[in-house]
């Protein structure tokens, strides 16, 4: 309770010194961010049950959306990054479904850094602190400590390697994507080449993990190596992206063995993923990428919770033992870019399509407009969910 007070007085420290321009002051202080206005419609093709008398089939909110990102160059060796993001939440589905905002306010950090400032009929207020870390650089050691991103994943759609804190391809309106409490210790072992240590903080031992990874270079492709105990499972994986005749070529795969006395509540899985990608001449870009999860069944796997997916981990990518992904984005003018995305579950059927469209309005504003359309029959993988539009408005400064 101390410490979530104390990140609270830091937050409106960190507004108030935005007002009063501080870093224009000040060479070791920056900040950038951005403010966002998202509005978004849900049309469910099965009606989803979040509570007693409470059953959704329409969800429709709007979504303003703030982020603040500090970072303050204390001296040579020492730089402490503050990042934060405020999120007023508003509409029928906040007015229907008022527990939304507690789900909101969750944080499953080590560290609870989430809260709600505020909350009315159909509306509520939230900042949550998903950057919080110390940088320390000493010759060819960097010590990071608090809530970081460790980004040990190397594709651009599934990381089976990224094993402490996995994205969701669908929240794509979360670019900054999630971090965690951790100690890194690295060591820069050559001009390409490092040793990376994790220790993970959590509330119990099924949250902790202690990892390692080393990188080096072979043949003008970046391997990785990585091993250690993840939450419940000892895991191994490796990974490497390069290229063939100018194409990327990327792939990870990690073994996850449940510990000794985890044997009942874990299971043994192994997640691979491999992909491509090539920009022609005129900017047509094009991408593809394979999943496959030895754990996932090859018929129906209905069963993901596509709008509140809390449990989503690198063990656990896709209910599916195959999914395909494809995508192609085009810049149609020098202001204009159309992206179009799908991911196939060969499995069942099921299929997800992804149209989008960015208009750059100034340097700093656009406008994106996206769908997210489901399709399949009951029980598929995205046969349930229906369909989804976004329209959002984005100011970066």
């Amino acid at each position: 309770m101390l410490l979530r007070r104390f990140f609270k007085y830091l937050v409106l420290i960190a507004l108030v010194g935005i007002i009063g321009k501080v870093s224009a002051q000040d060479s070791k202080l920056a900040f950038n961010g951005y403010i966002k206005d998202m509005q978004t419609f849900y049309n469910l093709k099965t009606p989803v049950t979040l509570g007693p008398n409470q059953t959704f089939d329409n969800i429709t909110y709007n979504l303003l959306h703030n982020r603040l990102n500090f970072k303050w160059y204390t001296n040579s060796w020492l730089t402490t990054t503050f990042e934060f993001r405020n999120r007023l939440f508003s509409g029928k589905f906040i007015n229907d479904y008022p527990e939304y905002a507690s789900m909101i306010e969750k944080d499953n950090g080590w560290m609870d850094l989430s809260w709600n400032w505020a909350t009315g009929k159909g509306w509520f207020v939230n900042t949550t602190i998903d950057r919080i870390y110390f940088d320390m650089n000493f010759n060819k050691w960097n010590v990071r400590v608090g809530r970081q991103r460790i980004n040990w994943g190397i594709n651009l759609v599934w990381n089976p390697n990224d094993v402490f804190n996995a994205f969701d391809y669908f929240d794509f309106d979360y670019e900054e994507r999630p971090g965690t409490d951790a100690i890194k210790i690295t060591r820069y072992t050559g001009v390409m080449s490092s040793a990376e240590l994790v220790y993970k903080g959590g509330r119990n031992s099924d949250q902790m993990a202690l990892a390692g990874r080393y990188r080096f270079n072979l043949h003008n492709y970046d391997f990785q190596i990585i091993g250690g105990w993840v939450g419940t499972d000892w895991i191994v994986g490796t990974g490497w992206a390069g290229d063939i005749h100018g194409a990327g070529f990327r792939g990870e795969i990690t073994h996850f063995e449940p510990l000794p006395d985890k044997k009942d509540v874990s299971f043994a899985s192994t997640v691979a993923s491999v992909s491509a990608d090539y920009t022609f001449t005129n900017s047509l870009y094009i991408h593809s990428s394979v999943l496959y999860n030895s754990h996932g069944t090859n018929g129906p796997a209905g069963g993901m919770n596509y709008l509140m997916n809390a449990n989503l981990s690198a063990k656990m990518l896709s209910l599916a033992k195959w999914s395909l992904f494809g995508q192609v984005s085009y810049p149609v003018t020098p202001l204009i870019n159309a992206d179009f995305s799908s991911i196939v579950n060969p499995g069942d059927g099921s299929f997800y399509l992804g149209p989008g469209v960015t208009l750059s309005i100034t340097d700093n504003l656009d406008f994106f407009v996206m769908g997210q359309l489901f399709e399949g029959n009951s029980g598929t993988e995205f046969g349930d969910y229906g369909k989804a539009w976004f329209a959002r408005l984005k100011w970066s400064f």
